[in-house]
């Protein structure tokens, strides 16, 4: 193969420009098969522009799965087990790396193997046939990082190895959609003016969030998104159980509440992300991917009128301040920090991080 330098000296100068257009198309789609994974720099060395460049709209790239962070779904224990993952070593995470003594734990949860509703049957249940990387039914098998590989009838991670087969706590092989809503509003002294960060002079945005039971960790309100749902319904579904405890409200007290939901829901929001998710439940066959959407109260005057209620799966519920001081759930931490730079809004106090 000739190298980018060989074909430079091979081309006139009048059509130099041209060539150098070509490779570099070239280049950008070159087969997701040559793709390597690595590890991504840290958060701050990423901007929003960047990030939306690669996922704005729709995952159909997957050499993009290459910027992901692949740190969580490496952890041990495995979430609500003693079962430890093969370690696997920062240089072996990738597919594309020969690894020949790989030898993955096997584990999906009793929870899932008692077969609820919401679950797939084993791979080897022969009334299963699923149909992966397209629409099976009412569930959604595609990915928004393109096509994925399918092995032996198990869906390979996108996002490369993790130490454990099986499903773990996920109910379906391959992409577990769900959806995150990120409803902000401006910090606000007693007079209704907003509050700069003193450091930065930039305003301060916050968030609603919610202490995971699972975990303890501190997370965006979201959830899985329903069989046949469209994800615009699972926002403002998840939103209403985990944040304002909607399942226990009384048949009146609910219709309100749809009300200043349906108001909130409403206004001005924009998709921060779609994709894969680094989450501790992942697995070699099973992994999380979300749509997490910005709702934005400018003036806050809606969220006045919904007061905050920890339910379903919620310990905890609270406004948070925004900054990158934060420790959230899997990879929350970037869908917040993306927010901030889509608002203007502070993020950190070291100089050139935002």
């Amino acid at each position: 193969m000739l190298s980018f330098a060989t074909v430079l000296r091979a081309v006139p100068v009048p059509s130099l420009a041209r060539a150098v257009a070509v490779l570099s198309v070239a280049v950008v789609l070159s087969p997701p098969a040559r793709c390597a994974l690595r590890r991504r720099p840290p958060l701050s060395n990423f901007s929003a522009a960047h990030w939306s460049h690669l996922h704005a709209v729709n995952m159909v790239d997957s050499c993009n799965i290459k910027n992901f962070y692949h740190n969580k779904a490496l952890t041990s224990p495995y979430p609500r087990s003693r079962v430890e993952r093969t370690h696997v070593p920062a240089d072996k995470v990738d597919w594309l790396t020969e690894w020949k003594d790989y030898q993955p734990v096997e584990y999906t949860a009793e929870s899932i193997l008692s077969g609820p509703q919401w679950a797939d049957p084993q791979v080897s249940d022969k009334s299963f046939s699923p149909k992966f990387n397209e629409r099976d039914g009412e569930v959604e098998r595609t990915s928004w990082n393109g096509s994925y590989v399918v092995e032996n009838g198990r869906p390979r991670n996108p996002a490369g190895r993790t130490g454990l087969t099986g499903r773990g706590l996920l109910g379906r092989w391959g992409p577990n959609h769900a959806a995150d809503p990120v409803v902000t509003r401006w910090k606000r002294d007693r007079s209704g003016n907003k509050i700069a960060h003193p450091a930065t002079g930039k305003n301060i945005l916050q968030f609603v969030a919610i202490k995971r039971r699972d975990c303890g960790e501190w997370a965006i309100p979201g959830g899985m998104v329903d069989p046949g749902e469209k994800i615009s319904a699972t926002l403002k579904r998840e939103f209403g159980e985990e944040a304002l405890n909607s399942l226990q409200k009384s048949p009146e007290e609910k219709a309100e509440l749809e009300k200043q939901l349906q108001r909130l829901f409403s206004q001005e929001h924009f998709v921060v992300y779609r994709g894969y998710v680094d989450d501790p439940r992942n697995t070699d066959n099973a992994w999380m991917e979300t749509e997490a959407v910005n709702y934005h109260d400018e003036t806050g005057e809606t969220m006045d009128k919904l007061p905050l209620e920890a339910g379903d799966d919620a310990g905890m519920v609270k406004w948070v301040d925004i900054s990158e001081k934060l420790k959230l759930y899997a990879n929350h931490s970037f869908f917040i920090k993306l927010v901030t730079e889509k608002r203007g809004a502070h993020w950190s106090e070291e100089p050139g991080s935002e």
